[in-house]
């Protein structure tokens, strides 16, 4: 048998005939063999032809002829939707006794050095064309098919089927060509997403985000022409891995872009679909769908390795790693950032929310919000009183939860800044954490006091801060507040900027320690 690219059987082919009444003629020359994990392709003329392999796998049975005809008209069907003027028709074979045998899809072909994936790895410059796989794509998107079977394609317990088929067909190669210690985090961390954001993916699907889709957007696949982008080759073998949310479609090219060594052009595609299609989403939920798709192109690349496949063992690998940096990236955090008036636990919590691009709520702003007060409008009071009495600082701090919690359960990571100096309420946040699937880090930031009361004396010269904590506040609270051992320290006397790092890198570290739950769970 020929290899990929190779002259078949080092002969020349001539071929005439008529698919679905399109005259298809191929000139004379050396005909091409490629392969994929459930295709033999003939590359011949101006022509391909793409015959099934008689496969039974886990996700695709086509053992009998019949099967194979099914998905060859399927193929056709569903890929004229965005590349109408490329796919021809289906052929028939016919054997030595004039019987059907087998069938092709027929292609018109396209100019291999025009693929996406070639001019990715040639670095050439492709952001015009990504951009305009961007529209492409969200035109395609647009009138696309949707329905409620469709939509149930997105329940957190269909993707999470959709996971754990993944997880099945890759047990055997764990240990061997995939690292037993990598895909174990990958699944903890992708059941533990899924486990708390029934309301994002609910989200979705009201929003109309959930649609027959392409299913297998790859640089492989994507040619770009001088008349616009032509998108082929999507998964016909299987409705269900074809349907899906719109950003698990589009995750599916910026996956590949980086796995072609190209990350920046994956989040410059991501953006412009963002844009052109005027979607919103958090990022958790990118980052968990593109781990999805390399855990998927991974679970191919094992299959081609048990094909004979020499360096499909190598990229699956590189898959994996790719799929566990972006469940990492991805997870829902709930960063509590306390401590005593004046410790500078506001300017963290911003920071931080700053740095990591999450949502930061405040207690100041809630507990005015709750009685009706402008966030800059001074509340001075003694120690539990006025707005601060004990039922008043319940309730902000049940308010403060629930808003945490809402965001929290659509996939967005939440800094929530208030002293947390008791620890019932430190007690409430760690339940709502777990309730969510959420990883709680704790800091509580630190300063002597006498740098904390210039600190509160120089806020109130001021206008406009939402706090009203004085000095002697201060001193009460500190009477009274519950220890905080599970509390990373920070020392905020130090310079803004180093303060803020030490921090991000705590954060990061506890986000590493978390979310495991095994291969067996």
């Amino acid at each position: 048998m020929s290899r990929p690219g190779e002259p078949l059987g080092g002969f020349s082919w001539a071929i005439r005939g008529s698919v679905n009444g399109v005259m298809s003629e191929a000139t004379a020359g050396p005909a091409e063999l490629r392969e994929t994990h459930i295709s033999l392709v003939v590359v011949f003329g101006d022509r391909v032809y793409k015959l099934k392999k008689p496969v039974r796998l886990d996700f695709v049975d086509l053992s009998t002829r019949e099967a194979r005809e099914r998905i060859c008209h399927r193929e056709v069907e569903l890929n004229r939707r965005i590349a109408p003027d490329v796919y021809l028709g289906v052929a028939d074979v016919v054997g030595p006794d004039a019987n059907v045998c087998d069938h092709l899809v027929v292609m018109r072909r396209m100019p291999d050095d025009r693929r996406l994936s070639t001019l990715v790895r040639s670095r050439a410059a492709v952001d015009d064309h990504l951009r305009q796989i961007a529209r492409v794509v969200a035109s395609f998107h647009s009138r696309a098919e949707t329905s409620a079977e469709v939509a149930d394609s997105s329940r957190p317990h269909a993707i999470r089927a959709k996971w754990e088929a993944t997880f099945r067909t890759v047990q055997p190669p764990v240990g061997f060509i995939l690292a037993a210690d990598v895909e174990e985090r990958i699944r903890g961390l992708a059941r533990r997403y899924l486990d708390g954001r029934a309301a994002l993916f609910d989200q979705r699907i009201a929003e109309g985000k959930v649609l027959d889709g392409h299913g297998d957007l790859l640089a492989d696949d994507i040619f770009c022409l001088d008349d616009g982008p032509r998108i082929l080759d999507c998964v016909e073998f299987d409705d269900e891995l074809r349907r899906g949310d719109v950003l698990a479609d589009v995750c599916f090219l910026s996956m590949d872009l980086e796995r072609l060594g190209a990350p920046d052009l994956g989040a410059s595609f991501l953006s412009w679909y963002r844009e052109l299609s005027a979607e919103t989403y958090p990022l958790t939920l990118a980052h968990h769908y593109v781990a999805f798709r390399a855990h998927i192109r991974a679970m191919v690349a094992c299959l081609r390795a048990a094909q004979g496949d020499d360096v499909a063992a190598d990229d699956a690998a590189g898959l994996l790693e790719i799929a566990r940096n972006h469940l990492e990236r991805g997870q829902v955090a709930l960063v509590l950032v306390g401590g005593l008036p004046g410790t500078g636990k506001s300017t963290l919590a911003a920071g931080l929310a700053d740095r990591f691009g999450w949502s930061v709520l405040r207690s100041d702003e809630v507990r005015k919000d709750l009685a009706g007060v402008a966030h800059t409008e001074r509340a001075d009071a003694d120690f539990r009183a006025g707005l601060y009495r004990p039922e008043a600082t319940v309730a902000t701090y049940r308010a403060l939860l629930e808003r945490a919690r809402r965001l929290l359960e659509l996939g967005e990571p939440v800094v929530l800044d208030a002293s947390w100096t008791d620890r019932r309420h430190r007690a409430a946040a760690e339940a709502m954490a777990r309730e969510t699937s959420s990883e709680l880090v704790e800091l509580e930031c630190t300063a002597p006091i006498e740098v904390a009361a210039e600190r509160l004396r120089e806020r109130a010269r001021g206008v406009g801060d939402v706090s009203d904590a004085t000095a002697a506040v201060a001193a009460a609270m500190a009477a009274t507040s519950d220890p905080w051992p599970r509390a990373e320290s920070i020392d905020t006397t130090t310079p803004a900027g180093i303060t803020l790092a030490r921090s991000e890198v705590v954060v990061r570290e506890r986000l590493e320690r978390a979310g495991d739950t095994g291969l067996t769970s």
